[in-house]
């Protein structure tokens, strides 16, 4: 094979993929999948007694590497392309996943005086134990009037950097002592790959309150927070903030030398998983809203200047397409609410009737549930099984179920969690649309647009809007891929601009997913009751949160839990 390539890989929540893309038009010539050998650790450390209290997610910085040093040559195995003609890579993360490193970029949780202790291994996105920090943070920031406060929608998440910083000076001082610097994981690999350390301006802007314009906040906020944070800009946070599609650096011959390819292959400073699909679809104008849609879904919108929006989880200057103002909101569950129902809620017959017809459970539940028209199961839900992140910012929110009788088929359920998602979606859309960012129609990609019609066609008619469904199974490492040909440049082969590169290798399926008029009409009534149940228990009553209260309250031993102590003094002391 001839011509001239880029490799992009994605890391999602359980593994990393892949993809060898020509970039003359995008071509997926060949993608691998490695899955990580440790998976989400939220029970115990590995090889280690200590447990993880709820709310707990980390991963193990092993993993991260193993992907590069798997799927790269698999790649070159697969196709027999020639090293010299790929120019180079790029790579995008779920975020904010962080994770402390000494001096020398070696994450704490590699050095053996740490290994034992969870504050010093990598917090994963769906990392919640912050939640105590954040509601703290966003309080001061209120009283104190923070100018950056209303860029994120009012709230910062618990999911975030300075959230989950804090946790650890609270829980684990000697763990935050320690640590050199707190890095992004797609930074961190990035730095692996290059013996550089840079900070990508997407994560820095949705994930640690940067601006481009004015920076960080300010110390005394950080000092209002907490003495100990006044310097952890100039500190633990130190590092210079650069563009997407920036060149980190090279390829270093010893990474080279793992990979199979050449060294001084350019690569693209990281990005986020959700945001490097945008470009991917095609999407370099404001009106349009991408969706990643998979075990959560991230909504994406651009704009021409920067607008306040309740629950938005940021607005960032060049934060997804250079020139634009990038928004970005999201639900933080969506297919994980269907898995975790059929795991754990569909009773044996229902599975046994799948395998009977050679169907997937999914299949199987969504033939069932297409049989039924709008409203037609008497169910409405809320879709927080793990928390809301738009547009109420609060992880201690929880799931609901409501209209259940003794005549409610597991299909029913199934429908019901489908367009509670998409209730969800819709309230996003309607809060970028009423506040002047407009969403004329949506993108999807990611895993669901491409297993569940079902589910696009419920999106298309509770939205009243139009989807557009990615061509690439792997669209998030497509983009990345696109900016490794921006960080290699016209001169090597590649594209001086994302605009540029997206106008030859973006891929979208011709045929798209219209409204239904008569579901449109059912699903606006259904949604006007969603709204009133998303208030009462969202704004209005806290009841979910005592429940989750009561329940963090004991650990699983019964006793009761104590927070602020580090836990490897903790699980010592038990």
């Amino acid at each position: 094979m001839s011509g001239k390539y880029t490799i992009g890989v994605d890391y999602g929540t359980e593994s990393g993929r892949a993809v060898l893309v020509s970039v003359i038009d995008g071509a997926e010539i060949a993608d691998d999948v490695t899955p990580y050998r440790h998976g989400v650790i939220d029970e115990a450390l590995p090889g280690s007694p200590i447990l993880l209290e709820h709310e707990w997610a980390l991963q193990h910085p092993f993993d991260y590497l193993e992907v590069l040093e798997k799927s790269i040559p698999a790649l070159l195995n697969k196709t027999k392309v020639n090293p010299e003609e790929i120019i180079g890579i790029g790579i995008d993360f779920t975020a904010c996943t962080m994770l402390p490193i000494d001096e020398d970029l070696v994450p704490l949780s590699f050095n053996e005086d740490w290994k034992d202790h969870p504050h010093s291994w990598v917090k994963l996105w769906k990392h919640h134990a912050a939640q105590d920090e954040a509601n703290q943070l966003n309080a001061i920031a209120e009283k104190r009037e923070e100018a950056f406060l209303p860029r994120y929608g009012g709230k910062i998440s618990s999911e975030w950097m300075i959230a989950k910083i804090w946790q650890i000076l609270n829980e684990a001082p000697e763990v935050f002592h320690a640590a050199d610097r707190f890095v992004e994981a797609t930074d961190w690999v990035v730095s692996q790959m290059t013996g550089r350390l840079l900070r990508n301006s997407c994560t820095a802007g949705y994930k640690s309150i940067w601006h481009k314009q004015e920076g960080y906040p300010d110390k005394d906020f950080f000092k209002s927070l907490d003495p100990g944070l006044e310097d952890v800009i100039e500190t633990k946070l130190r590092g210079e903030v650069v563009s997407l599609g920036t060149k980190a650096g090279g390829l270093t011959p010893h990474m080279a030398e793992k990979f199979g390819l050449k060294p001084g292959t350019a690569v693209a400073v990281g990005n986020v998983d959700a945001h490097a699909a945008v470009p991917a679809m095609g999407v370099v104008s404001p009106g349009k809203m991408v969706m990643a849609m998979g075990t959560s879904i991230c909504h994406m919108v651009l704009g021409t200047e920067e607008k306040p929006v309740e629950g938005m989880c940021g607005v960032v200057e060049d934060g997804i397409i250079p020139g634009l103002y990038g928004y970005e909101a999201g639900q933080s569950a969506v297919g994980d609410i269907f898995a975790w129902y059929i795991e754990n809620s569909v009773p044996k017959s229902i599975h046994d009737e799948a395998k009977d017809l050679n169907l997937s459970i999914h299949q199987y539940l969504e033939q069932k549930a297409a049989a039924y028209l709008p409203g037609e199961t008497g169910l409405l839900a809320l879709d927080w099984w793990n928390g809301n992140r738009s547009v109420l910012v609060d992880t201690e929110l929880s799931g609901l179920l409501i209209g259940a009788t003794l005549q409610t088929k597991p299909e029913e359920i199934y429908r019901t969690l489908l367009e509670a998602t998409a209730f969800g979606t819709r309230k996003i859309i309607d809060a970028f649309h009423l506040n002047d960012v407009p969403v004329e129609e949506l993108y999807v990609c990611g895993g669901l647009p491409q297993k569940n019609k079902l589910l696009l066609q419920i999106y298309a008619d509770v939205s009243n809007r139009k989807i557009n469904i990615a061509a690439s199974k792997q669209t998030p490492a497509l983009g990345a891929a696109m900016f490794g040909a921006v960080a290699a440049g016209a001169a090597s082969g590649g594209y001086d601009s994302i605009m540029e590169a997206s106008e030859y290798m973006a891929k979208v399926e011709e045929e798209a997913i219209e409204p239904i008029p008569e579901n449109v009409q059912v699903y606006e009534k259904l949604y006007q009751e969603y709204c009133k149940l998303h208030d009462y228990f969202g704004r209005e009553n806290d009841v979910m949160k005592r429940l989750k209260l009561m329940r963090s309250q004991k650990d699983t031993n019964g006793k009761t839990k104590h927070r602020g102590k580090s836990y490897h003094a903790k699980h010592t002391a038990l």
